[in-house]
């Protein structure tokens, strides 16, 4: 019986390791330039390239042209659909500032799906760490009610949404990769900031959404 046992689960790894990919993410060229700004700020995590995960077959970037609503209807430069238009290059014309202050954007994924890893890249042309960076999910346009955080640095609850406990970042051509373990079934995916280290700007270059 103990030898049927182990096969099975044998033939199950092989079969569930078989049905999963590494995720592949584009990287950016690195585009610094200008003089640096010196990112003080607390509880900073060392810049690094995303992590390796893997996920199941079949998953994509499920928000590339999809629909982008923000607090801030009138952005102060560029339009709203550059943040799903598949464009990672971080210098004018590719990017979007939206008003100071604590603001967010929203997309609209048309459909409820299986989330595992969403990728942001705020704007990389000057290292920066933006605050109170909240990204979260629901089926509910509002986010008033099944919502789910995936990530929150707003330590001191500024944001009024909770008081976070992950670490601030370095906003780089790496952007950010957030793990959704276990992975979390939802149609929109909205993201909070309240300017960076640098400018009071909230600035937004991509949003990838990994799902199926």
């Amino acid at each position: 019986m103990k030898k049927i046992i182990l096969l099975f689960c044998a033939f199950a790894c092989v079969a569930l390791s078989a049905s999963a990919a590494k995720l592949k993410i584009k990287l950016p060229e690195a585009q610094l330039v200008g003089t640096e700004v010196p990112i003080k700020i607390e509880n900073l995590e060392r810049e690094a390239p995303p992590p390796e995960i893997e996920v199941p077959d079949g998953v994509t970037n499920l928000a590339k042209g999809k629909k982008v609503t923000s607090s801030d209807d009138f952005p102060l430069i560029g339009e709203l659909e550059l943040i799903t238009d598949g464009e990672k290059d971080s210098s004018e014309g590719y990017y979007v500032i939206i008003a100071d202050g604590l603001q967010w954007v929203q997309i609209d994924l048309e459909k409820s799906a299986e989330l595992y890893a969403i990728a942001l890249w705020h704007y990389h042309v000057q290292k920066r760490a933006y605050k109170d960076v909240i990204v979260q999910v629901s089926d509910d346009p509002e986010f008033k009610k099944g919502v789910t955080t995936i990530f929150n640095n707003d330590h001191d609850n500024s944001a009024k949404l909770g008081k976070g406990t992950d670490k601030h970042y370095v906003d780089s051509h790496y952007g950010k990769l957030f793990v959704i373990n276990p992975p979390v079934k939802a149609r929109y995916v909205r993201f909070y900031s309240n300017g960076n280290t640098a400018t009071a700007d909230n600035n937004y270059v991509e949003v990838e959404v990994y799902g199926k």
